[in-house]
C-alpha cells in the first residue's frame, strides 16, 4: 500500500519492556484486549488468528449518550516476523467480520493498513506504528495515542506478560 504522510498516522514510542513482551501484548488476544482502543473504550472481543492470511476481529465497546455502542474492526494478517514486524489490514466490519461501509467511521478508506515495527534497544522496545489510510490529526490518530498511553501504563516498569 502506498501513501503520503498526510494519509497516515506514524507514531514512535519506546516502552520499558523487552521486545518479546511488547510483541506478546500485540499478539495475544487476552493481553491485546487490556490496552487496545482509546481511553474509555473496552475490548470485549479480540480474535487474532496470528498467521499470514489469518483473520482479525476486534469488538470495541464505548458508552454514548444513547447507551453502549459496539464498533467492530475486521482485517487480515499480511506479514508476521516474530518480535520484528506485524502488518495487517483493517476495516469497519460487523460482528462476523464482514466488511461494512466506512461512511460512519473514522476513515474514508474501505481498507487501511497497519504496520508495527519492533526494535530491541537494550531491555526496552522501540516501536513504530504506521497506519496508512488514517490521516494524522484524525480521531483515529488520537485513538492510537490514547491506546499507547494505556499500553505504557500496563507495561509499567516491570510488566512481563505471561502465556
Amino acid at each position: 500500500m502506498t501513501h503520503d504522510d498526510a494519509d497516515a498516522v506514524v507514531i514512535e514510542r519506546t516502552f520499558e519492556a523487552p521486545v518479546h513482551a511488547v510483541w506478546q501484548l500485540w499478539t495475544d488476544p487476552a493481553h491485546f484486549r487490556e490496552w487496545f482502543g482509546p481511553t474509555g473504550v473496552t475490548v470485549p472481543v479480540a480474535e487474532l488468528d496470528l498467521r499470514v492470511g489469518g483473520r482479525r476481529l476486534v469488538g470495541m465497546e464505548m458508552e454514548t449518550p444513547d447507551g453502549p455502542r459496539r464498533m467492530w474492526l475486521g482485517g487480515e494478517f499480511q506479514e508476521i516476523v516474530e518480535n520484528e514486524r506485524l502488518v495487517y489490514t483493517e476495516y469497519v466490519s460487523d460482528e462476523h467480520g464482514n466488511q461494512q461501509s466506512p461512511a460512519d467511521s473514522f476513515t474514508a478508506h474501505a481498507t487501511t493498513e497497519v504496520r508495527v515495527e519492533f526494535e530491541a534497544v537494550g531491555d526496552r522496545t522501540k516501536m513504530r506504528l504506521t497506519h496508512v489510510g488514517i490521516p494524522s490529526g484524525s480521531p483515529g490518530a488520537i485513538g492510537w495515542t490514547m491506546a499507547f498511553e494505556k499500553l505504557a501504563a500496563l507495561i509499567g516498569p516491570t510488566h512481563e506478560p505471561t502465556t
